[in-house]
Formats: C-alpha cells, sequence, structure tokens
C-alpha cells in the first residue's frame, strides 16, 4: 500500500489516525465506518461509496489516496475509482492534490451533508433542462406526457429556488447557533 502524506504522527496505514487523545481505537473507527458506509447503502447509493465515504467521514488525516482506500477497504482499483469519482460528482467528496505526487487523494468536508446539499443544485439544473428538452419534442395531443414533464420540469426548478433560498440559509444558521451554545 502507497504511504500517504498526512500530518499525524500516529498515523495507521489507509489514514484512519488513531493518537493517543482519540477515544476510538482503529478497530472500533473502522466499524463505524462500515456502518456509516450501510446507512448510504440502505437508502439506495452503492455499498462501496457508502464505505468509502464512511471511511472518510471517520478519518482524522486530512486527505487519503486511493491505495490506501483500497487497501483499508480491501476493494479494487476499479471500484474504488468509480465510488471516488461518483461521490466528487455528487459534492460528498473533494479530489486533493499533493505538490510532486501524482497520486490521487481524497477528503470529505467537516459538514458533508452541507456540501451536497450546496452542490446539489447542479443536479437539479441539469434535471430541469433536459426535461425542457423533452417537452419541446412533444406534439400538441400529448398533453399527459406535457403535463407530468411540466410538473416534473417545475418541481426541479422550485427545490433548485428552495436549495439557494431558504434551505441553504436555515442550514447555516444552524450550525452557528450550534457552534455558539457549544463555545458559549
Amino acid at each position: 500500500m502507497a504511504a500517504s502524506h498526512h500530518d499525524h504522527a500516529d498515523e495507521s496505514p489507509g489514514g484512519l489516525s488513531a493518537t493517543s487523545e482519540d477515544r476510538l481505537d482503529e478497530e472500533r473507527r473502522a466499524q463505524y465506518a462500515e456502518e456509516i458506509g450501510m446507512l448510504f447503502h440502505e437508502r439506495g447509493w452503492p455499498r462501496m461509496e457508502g464505505r468509502v465515504l464512511g471511511y472518510l467521514v471517520m478519518s482524522n488525516a486530512p486527505h487519503t489516496s486511493s491505495a490506501d482506500l483500497i487497501g483499508a477497504l480491501r476493494a479494487s482499483a476499479g471500484s474504488i475509482s468509480t465510488a471516488t469519482r461518483n461521490l466528487a460528482q455528487a459534492g460528498f467528496i473533494k479530489r486533493v492534490t499533493v505538490p510532486g505526487d501524482r497520486s490521487h487523494y481524497f477528503r470529505v468536508e467537516d459538514d458533508v451533508f452541507g456540501t451536497f446539499l450546496a452542490t446539489e443544485h447542479q443536479y437539479l439544473l441539469l434535471r430541469a433542462r433536459g426535461i425542457e428538452k423533452i417537452l419541446g419534442a412533444l406534439g400538441e395531443n400529448e398533453s399527459g406526457p406535457r403535463r407530468r414533464l411540466e410538473n416534473m420540469r417545475d418541481y426541479c426548478i422550485w427545490l433548485y429556488e428552495y436549495h439557494h433560498g431558504q434551505m441553504l440559509q436555515a442550514w447555516e444558521e444552524r450550525k452557528r447557533e450550534r457552534d455558539a451554545a457549544r463555545d458559549a
């Protein structure tokens, strides 16, 4: 397994860091990573994507290499590549570059779901545009499909506007309130 560039002295292979200050040992940390993976799998995501996300969430390392993910999750290079690509496209993880190193590294934001929420608008706009294209191809006598497609398109637009307006702002405010209460 390739070595990662991590800032932690007691770094274990694969990126899940355990220091004397940590309450979780490596086995427990890996178990929780798998549980997070299963939560995603139970909601219809591919299991490997959930496992990768779970692993990165539970890691104390600033970033983890593809090679470390392959070794730690006992997975093929292809499945890790597919999972990291899909997770990055969805906004759950970010690809990180390390100067002078050609390996692929990944990290998860501290606010995993908030980052996803902030990038989900791209998905919604793409769907609305795709539906608009189909609407343009319909004939005048296709009122049933037109009505359903208009509802689909308008729902995507409505949800997009809601994401950029109330929902994302409300989430940011809730985090500020939580942090203020914790720091008080």
